[in-house]
């Protein structure tokens, strides 16, 4: 069990010297490869997270964590309310003790939409994504309607910005992003048995996914300055008059924008009734590079020393934990203590050993430890069964992840 979330406005983190030693001592009888979470740096950035989005309810998005158990002291906090799950498995699951999980992505799934399908708690509690017809026309064939129950659904719609200077700017979800088409699917929604539109989600990935200040290339954060400005006055906009026509055929229930990097732009817009957001929570080092905030680190792992190749270089067992996207050096971990360690540029973080070299490398012995950093957050708890909370000095609580619950969802 997990102690309910405090609010604190210490920030230990900023000094890595005590910061990393401590949580070090409080697991030192754990074995590694080892995941840990300070109780203290995550309820901060909870409670950071809701000062930043203003009141606008946070559904929290579940992939960004991945730990049932964190999710759920999240949601006992004012502030936050539902989950953006994942997939269709993973929102039938959570939904045994959740009463509202909206799925991020349209499933193909047979078996979890005919159990959908077939349970009236399931089917009150778990929104599907669609953004086509053809989704409907699946549904259709795996649980033809008059046979199953009324099945709850979310349009999504693309907040990518296009211009002629930088071309497609953000992710390649959905292919809804005029008023027109918007309104045709609602229509047709409105038309369909078995079925009924609730809610609108709309990710803008080229604000929140993307840090403004990256390391080492301060010409490129002027540019990213430029297009997340003038895309929030646009996306703004358009998605203002979307919801607006959508409404005047179906009854929403909510309408979902933005991620973690943008909880100040999407509460400000007055179309958006919640924010799904989750990768804060943890800190992943991805938020180094925002100027907005800066997350506490709240999530790290440990990785201990085996073999000294050289007397001024040691080996961690383990290591490549890399993060999706772009295979570029950003999704590698960060080495945060020691200070002063360096990846070997010809190995980098490896499946099974991470050779380091650097000022302390040569002070390193067998047996000693190391703490990195993920990039992102979720991802960190597919890599371990349990992980320890960690309260002042002692591990309060080992919790299962995802993994260590027995389950995997993608």
């Amino acid at each position: 069990m997990i102690p309910p979330l405090q609010r604190s406005s210490a920030e230990p983190w900023r000094t890595p010297s005590s910061w990393w030693p401590r949580i070090d001592a409080a697991t030192a009888h754990l074995e590694t490869p080892l995941a840990a979470v300070s109780l203290e740096a995550f309820a901060h950035n909870a409670f950071d997270m809701t000062d930043r989005a203003a009141g606008k309810t946070i559904r929290v998005a579940s992939k960004s964590v991945r730990i049932r158990s964190l999710v759920d002291a999240v949601l006992a906090l004012d502030g936050y309310a539902g989950i953006l799950a994942y997939t269709l498995p993973e929102a039938l699951w959570l939904a045994e003790t959740v009463d509202d999980v909206v799925v991020g992505y349209p499933s193909v799934d047979v078996t979890a939409i005919r159990e959908l399908a077939s349970s009236p708690e399931l089917a009150a509690r778990v929104t599907l994504m669609i953004d086509s017809l053809d989704h409907l026309d699946f549904i259709d064939e795996v649980a033809p309607p008059g046979t199953r129950e009324n099945l709850r659904l979310c349009l999504e719609i693309d907040m990518s910005y296009v211009t002629k200077a930088l071309g497609h700017v953000g992710v390649w979800r959905s292919p809804v992003r005029e008023v027109a088409q918007a309104r045709r699917i609602a229509e047709a929604v409105a038309r369909r048995r078995g079925f009924t539109l609730v809610g609108i989600m709309g990710y803008e990935a080229q604000i929140a996914g993307v840090g403004n200040r990256p390391k080492g290339n301060p010409a490129r954060a002027v540019v990213l300055d430029w297009m997340q400005k003038q895309s929030v006055a646009e996306l703004t906009d358009r998605r203002g008059a979307i919801v607006d026509a959508v409404e005047r055929i179906a009854s929403l229930e909510f309408v979902n924008g933005g991620g973690t990097g943008s909880l100040e732009s999407t509460s400000a817009d007055a179309s958006v009734t919640e924010i799904a957001a989750g990768s804060g929570l943890l800190g992943g080092h991805l938020f180094d590079t925002y100027s907005r905030f800066r997350p506490a680190p709240a999530a790290a792992f440990a990785l201990s020393v085996v073999r000294k190749p050289t007397p001024g270089m040691a080996t961690f067992l383990g290591g490549g934990w890399i993060a999706s996207g772009p295979p570029q050096k950003d999704r590698t971990p960060e080495i945060v203590w020691p200070e002063g360690l360096e990846l070997q540029a010809r190995e980098m973080a490896g499946e099974v050993q991470s050779p380091v070299s650097g000022a302390l490398a040569a002070d390193l012995r067998i047996g000693d430890r190391a703490w990195l950093r993920h990039t992102k957050s979720g991802e960190l708890a597919e890599h371990v069964a349990e992980v320890a909370i960690v309260s002042g000095d002692e591990v309060v609580a080992m919790v299962p992840s995802y993994r260590g619950e027995g389950k995997s969802f993608l």
